[in-house]
């Protein structure tokens, strides 16, 4: 039993929630990393998200916003996975000396834990969805409580328990995936047609069926941006450029881009949304078993993320510590409370919302490493992320996501037109750039941390 709670200990301790990755702890390789965030990949998320759009407005429209996507979260990605890679911090530490000071990194934390409690509610509905359309007689809720706890037991252990599940798991994935598209070619579909040029009645390419697609797809697109950093900074120095690629693109190209036109073909084909249900009528039991192991693949790393976040949160402004174990139990608990009011009924609203907030918070990142601190030459190299040595509160990022939130909030409930409102994720992260950038500019970045250090040639380790 000690040498169980040993290696427990040590597991949560190598999880650095609240303290940069040092070089000797980043002991995998990129391409392990990358296994890893295939678990959110091959989420089903992805596939219910091009069965909504196509069947709602068109399946051309569909695909031009999932190449979009691609192309949009694969730019970001990388850059957020090289600042990752190169400090060995998640974009929660990042935050601290990046523009919003501990306390104003924390407020950011919490509501970034909320986006990680809510996708982890999203995968696990569609998980009780498909096991109870194959066997109906238990209970859908019963459905969810149940596989809303039976994760907390697979992400116990860190990063390396999520590597090996991934591993394990991916060759069964990929084995029932491909039965599944044989055998949806001996179903007769309800929709005969080609299904990649499906077009609803009242709907036309582009327009404003493709502006809505485009909106919901940018809760996904700087979200995962984010995402990538709780795993990106466990990337090696020497492997940081090849690393921050592979990583910030895999995630965009196998989640958002194949998983996305495999949700359009079988979507269409079923006129169904929800592909915990298609893949049950096409494998039956297999495809309830499918359904459970791609969801529990994305739930880990939901569990994992939204657990640090909220450790950061609590840590900054509470000074409570109880360890990270307790938030993985703290985000499935809450989970199972939001599948129990049909989160999934609102997946299309609730992905509009967040963009708005998770796109000017990336902006804000990536705009005080490349232009800020690169370009204008205000601030230090480093992302200082100790308490002794930041302010509470840095204006200049706290005031930008506020207005760019405001605005793009005001923007979604239509009082800007319908254009406006189906951009406004990309609005709010412009508005919060630009902002943040002239902000630095005033203050001269006075608001950065308490002394003024130049680390410009040391590296993150010597600085601690």
């Amino acid at each position: 039993m000690a040498s169980i709670s040993q290696d427990v200990n040590k597991e949560v301790k190598d999880d650095f929630a609240l303290e940069p990755v040092p070089e000797s702890k980043k002991t995998l390789r990129y391409g392990s990393l990358v296994n890893t965030t295939i678990g959110v990949a091959t989420a089903m998320v992805f596939m219910q998200l091009g069965s909504i759009m196509a069947i709602s407005f068109g399946s051309v429209n569909a695909i031009i916003a999932l190449v979009y996507a691609t192309v949009a979260s694969s730019l970001l990605s990388v850059g957020t996975c090289y600042l990752a890679g190169r400090s060995g911090m998640n974009v929660n530490l990042m935050a601290r000396g990046g523009g919003f000071g501990y306390i104003g990194a924390s407020l950011t934390s919490i509501i970034y834990a909320q986006n990680f409690i809510m996708y982890c509610a999203i995968e696990g509905a569609i998980m009780a969805a498909a096991v109870y359309e194959y066997l109906p007689i238990v209970p859908i809720e019963a459905y969810m409580i149940f596989f809303g706890l039976i994760v907390i037991p697979l992400n116990w252990f860190g990063i390396k328990q999520l590597d090996k599940i991934q591993k394990w798991t991916l060759p069964i994935y990929i084995v029932l995936l491909v039965a599944a598209i044989y055998l949806c070619f001996t179903m007769a579909p309800k929709y005969s047609g080609n299904p990649f040029t499906f077009l609803p009645e009242g709907q036309a390419v582009g327009g404003l069926g493709l502006l809505a697609c485009i909106a919901i797809m940018n809760g996904l697109v700087a979200h995962l941006a984010l995402v990538i950093t709780d795993y990106a900074r466990f990337i090696k120095k020497d492997e940081l450029k090849a690393g921050s690629v592979a990583l910030g693109s895999a995630i965009p190209v196998l989640g958002i881009l194949v998983g996305g036109v495999i949700g359009i073909y079988f979507g269409v084909r079923f006129m169904e949304g929800n592909p915990g249900i298609y893949f049950v009528n096409m494998l039956g039991i297999g495809g309830a078993l499918f359904t459970i192991l791609t969801q529990l693949r994305i739930n880990v790393n939901n569990l994992y993320s939204g657990s640090m976040s909220l450790a950061n949160f609590f840590e900054n402004v509470f000074k409570f510590k109880p360890g990270r174990n307790f938030w993985v139990a703290t985000v499935a608990i809450v989970a199972i409370i939001l599948m129990l009011l049909n989160v999934l009924d609102y997946l299309d609203v609730i992905l509009t919302f967040q963009g708005v907030f998770v796109f000017a918070w990336v902006s804000i990142i990536l705009a005080d490493a490349f232009i800020v601190k690169k370009f204008m030459k205000i601030g230090t190299v480093h992302y200082e992320y100790r308490q002794s040595k930041l302010y509470a509160w840095n204006p200049t990022g706290v005031i930008s996501i506020f207005v760019a939130s405001m605005v793009g909030t005001f923007a979604v409930f239509g009082y800007f037109g319908d254009f406006i409102m189906n951009i406004a994720a990309f609005l709010s992260g412009v508005i919060a750039a630009i902002m943040y950038v002239v902000a630095v500019k005033l203050t001269n970045g006075k608001f950065y941390q308490k002394q003024t250090v130049n680390l410009e040639n040391e590296s993150l380790t010597e600085a601690q």
